[in-house]
């Protein structure tokens, strides 16, 4: 390049193109010396040292500092304290992000994974064989006591966080969205804590908790631990008596599924000028709000028709409660082809058991009947087949298929909002869906279960770590969206491995550079406006 003056103005123009950078590595020491600005190439020598991945711990740090979360953990500390609170809790979260397992596989992920200290240093495990564990105890013990301090300032960081997320993007939390997930516990788990109930990873067999969480807007404001066998109703009004005292919200419009529904808690929200949406599930059983004796079948019609001689009745029903009945095609194209898998798969596991049975293989009738039971089970058979066993043959009807046609495609939704239109309860029925599937994203994508902590307090920060790690995972997804780059945060973390730190000798001196990472990891660096890759 050169530089020139025109009209009074310095600009710059290229001379010669030597070529592109990665092209040219091998031969920098030749260049060098044609140049003149260095000793000849024999006594130079370009080395590789080390090499590792950095793209997500550097996109991870941008959106730990945006959140302000630096802020809320920092603390008065003397020189030579080691890690501060800030710089050990950014690791566990993103290693609860990035490559999610215990403490001690903590220490495998810090060997592959770049993750610098506040002055830019890289922190590296400490290895000592002790028995069948590899890492030195005294590494492990400041990332127990970094959960015990998390802990303890819990409250203060939410509230930080929501005030941070309300200034940053406008939040405006009118609508609250609640729903309940379970996790599993490997043992016994702690006691009074670790309970046995309804669990929704089909583990009875494991103690488990209860997480509820709380979302404004998409964004995850708030969480509470419950004892596993605690009912799902029992949770909501210490949930909203959390939000009005921490987070000062004065009306709010709460936004549960069906177990949430009780008598007790409508007429609470009522009482308190609060309001409730709700989906609602045609089902036979008692304790939900619209139960129809006759059946799904009926409940629906009876609905349509303004409930007028079917049967219907609705429990706790409170003055000025609607009921929206919702058609989609959607919806419906995937639950047809959701029964057609089901339908056929169980017919064919039938099918075999009703052979095993003519040949007089199975013939006590507990074990036939135990045995239709887990064909059932397998495939959500029970909600299309009906079976009986006569002169020791196995008679199937499947009569039931009818019945979940005429629902397929529908849902029920309720609220005593009078000024939600039909539209706006279905967009509102969609963020419910949203949070749902942020629910299976917070187990699965960042495998919160199962959980092997004994201690009630290390649990409760086993998950707030987790939550924590969900909330970059959000900001991220947010901020890609709002880019209209087509792919998701699963996958864009995936595409930032390819973004590498790389420690190399040349000659007597040490120089550190930083791929580029491939087209997608680019995209992302762009969108999120990182132009500083150093650490």
């Amino acid at each position: 390049m050169e530089s020139y003056r025109e009209k009074g103005k310095v600009k710059q123009r290229i001379v010669a193109t030597l070529g592109r950078k990665d092209l040219l590595a091998p031969h920098l020491d030749r260049l060098a010396e044609l140049l003149g600005r260095s000793a000849p190439a024999s006594r130079r020598a370009l080395e590789p040292q080390e090499s590792t991945v950095w793209g997500p711990t550097l996109v991870a740090r941008h959106l730990w500092k945006e959140l302000g979360l630096e802020e809320l953990l920092e603390e008065k500390r003397g020189k030579g304290k080691g890690l501060s609170l800030a710089e050990r809790a950014f690791v566990l979260v993103v290693n609860r992000l990035l490559s999610p397992g215990s403490e001690h596989a903590l220490a495998q992920w810090l060997e592959t994974d770049y993750v610098p200290d506040g002055r830019g240093e890289r922190i590296r495990p400490v290895w000592k064989q002790n028995g069948r564990v590899r890492v030195d105890h005294r590494f492990l013990w400041p990332w127990y006591r970094t959960l015990d301090e998390l802990i303890g300032r819990k409250e203060r960081i939410e509230e930080g966080l929501f005030a941070r997320l309300r200034d940053l993007f406008s939040l405006k939390p009118e609508m609250v969205f609640y729903d309940l997930t379970s996790s599993y516990f490997e043992g016994e788990g702690p006691e009074g804590l670790a309970q046995y109930g309804y669990s929704r990873d089909q583990r009875e067999g494991n103690r488990q908790i209860l997480l509820g969480v709380v979302m404004a807007n998409g964004w995850p404001i708030a969480h509470h631990v419950f004892r596993g066998n605690r009912h799902d109703s029992e949770t909501v009004l210490p949930i909203v008596a959390d939000l009005e005292k921490r987070f000062g919200l004065r009306r709010i419009v709460f936004v549960g599924d069906r177990g949430m529904v009780s008598t007790a808690n409508l007429g609470f929200l009522w009482s308190q000028g609060h309001g409730f949406f709700g989906r609602l599930t045609p089902t036979k059983e008692p304790g939900g709000l619209g139960v129809c004796p006759q059946g799904p079948e009926r409940f629906l019609a009876a609905l349509l028709s303004g409930g007028k001689g079917s049967g219907l009745r609705s429990r706790g029903a409170l003055p000025g409660q609607r009921i929206f009945v919702v058609e989609s095609a959607e919806r419906l194209a995937y639950e047809q082809a959701m029964r057609e898998r089901d339908v056929t798969k169980t017919r064919e596991e039938l099918g075999k058991l009703a052979k095993r049975i003519e040949k007089g293989e199975l013939r006590n009738r507990e074990e036939i009947g135990s045995s239709v039971a887990r064909i059932l089970s397998l495939h959500r058979g029970h909600r299309y087949f009906r079976w009986s066993l006569r002169a020791g043959k196995l008679q199937v009807s499947e009569e039931p298929v009818e019945t979940e046609k005429l629902l397929e495609g529908k849902y029920v939704i309720l609220t005593e909002e009078k000024d939600l239109s039909p539209l706006e309860a279905v967009r509102a029925y969609k963020e419910l869906s949203e949070v749902e599937r942020a629910f299976r994203k917070l187990k699965d994508v960042l495998e919160l279960r199962p959980i092997y902590h004994h201690n009630p307090k290390r649990v409760r920060a086993h998950v707030f770590v987790a939550a924590l790690a969900f909330l970059l995972d959000r900001l991220l997804e947010k901020k890609l969206k709002a880019a209209n780059l087509p792919f998701s945060s699963e996958q864009a973390w995936v595409a930032l491995r390819t973004i590498h730190l790389v420690d190399f000798s040349f000659g007597s001196e040490k120089r550190r550079g930083v791929t580029a990472g491939n087209h997608q990891a680019r995209q992302i660096l762009s969108a999120l406006r990182i132009s500083a890759r150093e650490p």
